[in-house]
């Protein structure tokens, strides 16, 4: 599959133009490991080592969509993996944190980035679960790693006003997106998905 088969793929699902182009202009290719650049545009997940794997495209997509981006956002990636769905991010808001457990993946992830001429993203090595207080609020937050029960607290604090936040949730991993309006939070749950499991952090604690 090359780059213009899997954007239409991807399009029969995800409808925002925005994310769309994003998806094109984002190299795939500059965050996979070498050995697997040739399946970098495939629409699937690939391995990235530490037992974490690179989003597949699709769920990058409408993980995105979901968080109905305009272009003036600061969101917080939580699982930052290879770095890829934070790029595709960085294309559709204004500044990306990005938080990942492994040393190792975070300057991976700082590397591709520079690779692929992403600039507003910060990674930063930390438990995902706990987010990254010392930039909240954020106007959007992606969890690409799957909480068993809930959506960690802390990451709902770190939420602003009128902020979106997209999740797999559940021990069936459904996506769900949460609206903060004040102190009202809302959730609605959404489809199936499979990720990682969110830190040990998180797990020990529920």
């Amino acid at each position: 599959m090359n780059r213009d088969e899997l954007i239409e793929e991807v399009c029969a699902v995800v409808r925002d133009r925005r994310v769309l182009e994003a998806i094109r202009e984002v190299p795939r290719e500059a965050f996979v490991p070498p050995d697997l650049r040739r399946w970098a545009w495939q629409n699937e997940p690939l391995p990235i080592g530490r037992g974490q794997t690179i989003s597949q495209p699709l769920v990058v997509a409408r993980m995105c969509e979901l968080l109905d981006l305009d272009g003036d956002e600061v969101i917080l990636d939580v699982g930052g993996g290879s770095g890829y769905h934070a790029a595709v991010l960085a294309t559709l808001g204004r500044r990306v944190i990005s938080v990942e457990q492994h040393e190792d993946l975070a300057l991976g992830a700082r590397e591709s980035l520079v690779a692929a001429g992403i600039e507003n993203v910060e990674v930063v090595v930390g438990d995902g679960s706990l987010g990254w207080a010392a930039e909240a609020p954020y106007d959007a937050i992606n969890v690409a790693a799957a909480a068993e029960r809930e959506v960690p607290p802390a990451l709902i604090a770190q939420l602003a006003d009128d902020g979106r936040l997209i999740a797999p949730v559940g021990r069936n991993q459904r996506l769900t997106l949460i609206r903060r309006e004040g102190e009202l939070v809302r959730a609605e749950l959404l489809e199936p998905v499979r990720f990682v499991p969110l830190s040990e952090h998180h797990r020990q604690r529920d």
